[in-house]
């Protein structure tokens, strides 16, 4: 067996969970459930690339056909993005209301510390209902809301109402703009990279006005 050979399972089992196009070439439509219940279900997901992984898999179910390697069926990937972000989201929320404030104070991740405080700003400014949907647009604050809607006792119906109908609006709508594109473009992969790089730009730019408006608010509260 040449060198070659024998180096390429290694390269196989290289999986970079931080890029869409590596998560989904190794582990397809189970994946794409398997990272947004964990993005959306657990605090360890919070850097999952939730929004790029769905707009990625709506792009790759556009033109081939089922035997074109890399190839995703738009119905199975609309099935696997509802599933986990849904699951997901129903598993954070239980095991905030089981679990208490103690699951996220043992936590020593800042950037989920400070999640968590844009999360519970947002509950009290927009209300459980419209909260519950902008969060799953926002990364990290979609991670540590459902847990903390758990520990804060938001109301089980409410909650998953508005869950899943924010979950079914955030992935349905990312796969078929990733899908839309696809179609629209022609040999739209080879930009594949360009996309998903404004992809987590725009994602993040919820995150940033709202740290900008929680240092003007801080800085405004030393000045008085």
């Amino acid at each position: 067996m040449t060198p070659a050979h024998q180096a390429a399972p290694t390269l196989q089992l290289a999986v970079n969970v931080l890029d869409a196009q590596s998560l989904l070439a190794a582990f397809g439509t189970i994946g794409i459930a398997a990272v947004l219940f964990a993005e959306t279900g657990l605090l360890i997901g919070f850097f999952l690339p939730g929004d790029s992984l769905l707009f990625t898999a709506g792009l790759l179910c556009a033109g081939g056909s089922a035997t074109t390697p890399g190839h995703l069926s738009l119905g199975w990937v609309l099935t696997a993005s509802a599933a986990g972000a849904l699951a997901g989201a129903q598993t954070g929320y239980l095991l905030g209301r089981r679990a208490g404030p103690a699951l996220l104070n043992r936590t020593k991740s800042r950037k989920i510390s400070e999640g968590a405080a844009r999360a519970a700003d947002i509950l009290e400014r927009y209300g459980h209902a419209k909260a519950i949907v902008l969060a799953r647009f926002l990364p990290i604050v979609r991670t540590v809301l459902n847990p903390l809607a758990g520990v804060l006792d938001v109301p089980a119906r409410t909650f998953t109402l508005w869950q899943a109908l924010g979950g079914l609006v955030w992935t349905v709508g990312l796969v078929l703009a990733g899908y839309a594109l696809g179609t629209s473009v022609p040999n739209v992969d080879h930009y594949l990279l360009p996309i998903i790089a404004v992809i987590v730009i725009v994602s993040l730019i919820p995150v940033a006005l709202e740290l900008l408006r929680s240092h003007r608010a801080h800085r405004a509260d030393r000045n008085a």
